[in-house]
């Protein structure tokens, strides 16, 4: 999978149509007035919400977006026809900024939610517009108005409603693998995952299934652009829930610098993060350091943060940790 969060598009709104300057030529009708018809309007841009999309990477390779121009006035007062809108498709999470001043245009939250980023010009009058009871034979029209033009620059934030973060190596693909049918790299080395992965979590037909999502590249100095940097952190932003993974297992650092150093970057990248509701994890209780267990469950308890342990190997502790994300995000979209 190619992940593109980023794109910069050229949008440009349709030319709108010329006026006609026409008379009108009819055998019995020897004094004709004028009958030049209106330009059409051009085509405006859209941005349009698609569920089925995750990435922008289907607009990696075209940078103008042009709509289709109105066309010209004709004679006997026919007004030319509109020219169509373009509707460009985005996954659902896209801000929409204006590349030169910085504006944010708007967000796509919803499945066919459509934002217009680039209005169509009007056309121009024909020159029956112009007759008056003292000119009664103009012989000009209006030239149809140039459409917007903009440099756009979008940026997805993935739209889930629990976000896993954690060192790398703390578990969250494998945990993703089991509690959904995502199937991320796992790899028993750092950066495994290089993309955030999405996955859709169902228990039963009882139960409302919810978006997890695992983001990648959380290491000590994140927030300033070590490893991948701030490039994925912006994808908990939205997120309703965060569960924190901590490797239960013997590691070189002790368990409450690894949740430290996580908790340092999210709070760089943006204070609120560490006062959204979040859920402290111990990974990997098949091969437990009781060290480490004992040190995380005491910082948990210190944050006033919900405490579980799971193996994702083994399964122990995963319908637990279903049902308690399942209260956790029905709790946060009632609030």
């Amino acid at each position: 999978m190619i992940f593109i969060d980023e794109a910069v598009l050229h949008v440009q709104g349709g030319r709108g149509g010329n006026g006609c300057v026409a008379f009108r030529r009819e055998k019995f009708v020897p004094k004709g007035g004028p009958a030049g018809g209106d330009g059409g309007q051009g085509g405006s841009v859209f941005l349009v919400g698609n569920e089925g999309l995750n990435t922008l990477y289907h607009l990696r390779n075209r940078r103008l977006y042009p709509a289709e121009r109105g066309r010209h006035g004709e004679g006997s007062n026919k007004t030319g026809r509109s020219g169509e809108d373009l509707e460009i498709a985005v996954p659902l999470g896209t801000e929409v900024f204006d590349r030169e001043s910085r504006e944010l245009l708007g967000e796509i939250l919803n499945h066919g939610q459509r934002l217009r980023v680039a209005a169509g010009g009007r056309g121009g009058r024909g020159n029956a517009r112009f007759a008056t009871a003292t000119r009664q034979a103009p012989r000009h029209a209006q030239p149809g108005e140039a459409g917007e033009e903009k440099l756009l620059e979008l940026q997805l934030k993935l739209l889930a409603d629990v976000g896993v973060v954690g060192l790398p190596n703390a578990g969250k693909s494998t945990l993703i693998s089991v509690v959904s049918a995502a199937k991320p790299k796992i790899a028993d080395y750092p950066f495994t995952t290089l993309v955030p992965q999405l996955g859709v979590v169902a228990r039963g037909p009882e139960s409302e299934p919810f978006v997890i999502a695992d983001v990648p590249g959380l290491i000590a100095g994140a927030a300033e652009g070590a490893g991948l940097g701030t490039q994925f952190l912006r994808h908990v932003e939205r997120c309703r829930v965060l569960l924190h993974l901590v490797d239960l297992s013997a590691g070189e650092a002790d368990a409450v610098a690894d949740l430290e150093a996580v908790e340092r970057e999210l709070a760089s990248f943006d204070r609120g993060l560490l006062e959204r509701d979040r859920i402290l994890v111990g990974s990997k209780l098949d091969v437990v350091d009781e060290q480490r267990h004992a040190e995380l469950r005491a910082a948990a308890e210190r944050r006033g943060l919900t405490y579980h342990e799971i193996s994702s190997v083994t399964g122990a502790g995963i319908q637990e940790l279903i049902r308690l994300l399942e209260s956790r995000v029905r709790q946060g979209q009632a609030a």
